[in-house]
């Protein structure tokens, strides 16, 4: 059976994932990395350590499940698709690809691990179908909003973004503060839907930027008073929500774009997808969210750029 295999290597899992023809998967492989209770994050070589660790068990993991032959191998190789965007983790499963592609004569596809989010959005949620669409990233190292021209490539183009924290630090910094596991998006949705409502936290959006230092601050601020955990946790969702509904609402205003994808490991928290449904519905707005499982890290994006590249898979499968 021909296959197309995505790797990706990020700050905090390890990833395989392989596709069908048809892009329907076959295998998704993770292997979180291991943070200490009470951290907040690993070091570049400690990431490295953990990955060059760990690929050898998900390869064996899934070249015992089926007899497969690999046609294209897709790998995440930097954060951004931007020259000067680079981190030593990537070059783990960069490493991998190029040796399997020269032991296999398998074709061989870089992408960013951006990329590889909005490309595993868009085989999960079924679109957008158009061009051109708008695409929010939210994530522990990236919160964006990007102009999306899907051709032959996904070509991205920055819009906007945060000025400071990303949602996903501002999520496991307070997460950690109130004693939870990191990363800490799981353990704070499970804490924040048992709260009987939302602390108070200042929402700073001015265009296509926004800024999360100061939501922080009064967390942290809440949080040695002893105020409710759980309320504190509802407000840093409700607080993520609202920055980022008045993102994309000043991005629809600047590019007239209605089609917005939402990735990212963030964008699998179900309050903040309902959040974004009600507020954006009367801007006439269509938002795909991909399945929560594929919001967060994963190689089916890659995956699917090694099985669109080589069989001219053009719809989202």
């Amino acid at each position: 059976m021909n296959a197309y295999l995505g790797i990706d290597t990020s700050c905090y899992t390890t990833s395989l994932a392989l596709l069908a023809g048809d892009g329907a998967v076959l295998a998704d492989l993770r292997k979180p990395l291991n943070v200490k209770l009470g951290g907040r994050g690993l070091s570049q070589s400690e990431m490295v350590f953990q990955h060059t660790r760990n690929l050898p068990a998900l390869f064996e993991e899934l070249y015992g499940k089926q007899a497969f032959s690999v046609r294209a191998i897709g790998v995440s190789v930097a954060p951004r698709s931007q020259s000067d965007s680079y981190m030593p983790a990537f070059l783990t499963g960069e490493g991998y690809a190029r040796a399997l592609a020269a032991a296999t004569g398998a074709a061989l596809y870089r992408l960013s691990h951006q990329e590889n989010h909005i490309l595993a959005g868009l085989r999960s949620a079924g679109g957008p179908n158009s061009d051109t669409f708008l695409a929010v990233h939210m994530s522990g190292g990236t919160t964006e909003i990007v102009k999306i021209t899907y051709a032959e490539n996904c070509v991205v183009e920055l819009l906007g973004g945060t000025m400071d924290l990303h949602a996903g630090q501002f999520v496991d910094r307070i997460g950690v503060a109130l004693g939870l596991p990191f990363p800490a998006g799981p353990h704070m949705e499970r804490l924040a839907s048992t709260a009987s409502y939302a602390a108070d936290l200042p929402v700073s959006v001015h265009g296509l930027r926004i800024s999360l230092s100061g939501p922080e601050t009064q967390a942290l601020r809440l949080i040695s008073r002893n105020e409710d955990p759980a309320a504190i946790a509802a407000g840093v969702e409700q607080c993520i929500a609202e920055s980022a509904s008045r993102m994309i609402q000043a991005a629809l205003d600047s590019t007239s774009l209605r089609d917005v994808l939402v990735v990212g490991g963030v964008a699998a928290n179900s309050h903040i997808r309902n959040y974004l449904q009600r507020k954006l519905a009367v801007y006439g707005v269509n938002l795909f969210f991909p399945d929560s499982r594929y919001s967060s890290d994963n190689a089916t994006g890659a995956a699917f750029l090694a099985c669109r590249c080589s069989t001219n898979l053009n719809a989202p499968a």
